[in-house]
C-alpha cells in the first residue's frame, strides 16, 4: 500500500540559512583546525602554571605573573593572548594553591576565548636530592564566535559592492561555556628537572553546530626537561654564567612540536635562544629572549622569527612577561632550579 504525502514548499529563509550554515561550517572548521590548539607561549617558564599545573607553589615567595603575546602583529590583532596568574606555597598543606585567568582573541576578534582556572599541587620529598610536585587544574572556559561580523554572498550588492545586514539568524553554539581539567607532575634530581602535563582531559566540544564532532578540543600533552649544570667563569668581566639546556615536546591532536633551547644565566640577567620545529613540516621559528631578574620581580621579552612559509605573511611574534614576588620567602621546601624565562 502506498501513501502519498502532500508536497511541502521549502521555506526560502530556511533554505538560505542552511546555505549559510554550510558556509560557516566550512569557515569555522578551517578556523578550528588552526585554533583547536592552545595558545603557544614562547617564554615557557615565565608562564609556569600554563606549562604545567605541577609548578603551582614552587617559587620561593608568593608569585604574581602577567603575560602578553601578540602573534603576527603586521596583520592586526590576528592572535593576541593575555594571562594573569597567582600562586603560593602553604607549609601546613605541603603544597601550593593558585589561580589563573586567560584571554585570547583570534582573527582580529572573530573568535574570543576566556578561561579561569584553580590549581593545587602537592610537594613530595623523596630525599635531599630528589623531590616531586603533583598538580591538578580545574576551571571553566567561555568561547564566543562573533557571527555578526561574518559577511555572506547574499549580503553583498553585486553591482555596487555595498554590504547589507543579514537576517540575524545565529548558529546553535555561537557561544559556549564548558568545564576544563588538567593534571601535571614535575621532579628534580640534583641539577636536572623534568615533568609532564595533560590538559583538556575531557576533550570538550567547541563545535559551532550541534553534532559536529570535528570541534572537539584535543588533549594537550607536554613533556619538558632541562638542567643547570654547566658554569662559565672566564672572560665576560670574570662573572659567573650558568648554561641551562632545555627540551620541550608538545602534542595536541595532529599537531606535534619540539622546542630545543639554551639559556645563559647571570645573577641579574638572563638570555635564551630556542629553535622550534613542527614535526612533519619545515622548521617553524627561532626564538630570542632577554630578561632582568631581581629579588622582588623579573621582566622578560622574546621575539619569534618565523622560518616557515608563513614568514611571507607574518612579521614574527612579540611576547612580554612580568613576575612579582610578594611577601616573605619560605625555606620549608626544596628550591626548584627552572629557568626564569
Amino acid at each position: 500500500m502506498l501513501f502519498l504525502l502532500p508536497d511541502k514548499k521549502e521555506n526560502p529563509k530556511s533554505k538560505l540559512f542552511v546555505k549559510k550554515a554550510l558556509f560557516v561550517l566550512i569557515l569555522i572548521n578551517c578556523c578550528l583546525l588552526a585554533s583547536s590548539q592552545d595558545a603557544n607561549y614562547s617564554q615557557f617558564y615565565a608562564n609556569p602554571l600554563y606549562l604545567n599545573p605541577g609548578f603551582t607553589g614552587t617559587s620561593a615567595a608568593p608569585r604574581l605573573v602577567l603575560n602578553y603575546r601578540n602573534q603576527w602583529p603586521q596583520k592586526g590583532n590576528t592572535y593576541v593572548n593575555y594571562s594573569l596568574s597567582y600562586d603560593q606555597y602553604f607549609k601546613k598543606m605541603k603544597g601550593g594553591i593558585g589561580a589563573q585567568f586567560q584571554n585570547s582573541t583570534e582573527r582580529n576578534g572573530l573568535i574570543e576565548n576566556s578561561s579561569g582556572y584553580l590549581f593545587y599541587s602537592h610537594h613530595v620529598k623523596i630525599n635531599e636530592r630528589l623531590f616531586f610536585d603533583l598538580g591538578l587544574q580545574a576551571g571553566m572556559t567561555y568561547k564566543k564566535l562573533d557571527y555578526g561580523r561574518l559577511i555572506f554572498p547574499d549580503m553583498i550588492d553585486q553591482l555596487t559592492g555595498i554590504t547589507f545586514p543579514g537576517n540575524g539568524e545565529q548558529p546553535e553554539n555561537s557561544s559556549l561555556l564548558y568545564p576544563d581539567f588538567g593534571v601535571g607532575a614535575l621532579g628534580q634530581y640534583d641539577a636536572f628537572f623534568f615533568g609532564f602535563s595533560l590538559m583538556h582531559l575531557t576533550q570538550p566540544d567547541e563545535s559551532v553546530f550541534v553534532g559536529d564532532e570535528k570541534g572537539r578540543l584535543p588533549m594537550k600533552i607536554t613533556i619538558h626537561a632541562g638542567s643547570r649544570t654547566h658554569k662559565l667563569h672566564r672572560g665576560l668581566l670574570s662573572r659567573e654564567f650558568t648554561l641551562s639546556p632545555n627540551i620541550i615536546y608538545q602534542q595536541q591532536g595532529a599537531f606535534k612540536q619540539i622546542n630545543l633551547g639554551m639559556y645563559i644565566l647571570e645573577k641579574s640577567l638572563a638570555g635564551g635562544l630556542w629553535y622550534r620545529q613542527n614535526l612533519g613540516v619545515q622548521p617553524d621559528a627561532v626564538i630570542a629572549m632577554i630578561g632582568v631578574m631581581k629579588d622582588r620581580f623579573k621582566i622578560g621579552y622574546s621575539y619569534d622569527y618565523t622560518l616557515s612559509k608563513l614568514s611571507n605573511y607574518s612579521s614574527g611574534s612579540h611576547e612580554f612577561s612580568l613576575t612579582f614576588f610578594i611577601g616573605e620567602k619560605h625555606t620549608n621546601r626544596n628550591a626548584l632550579l627552572i629557568p626564569s624565562l
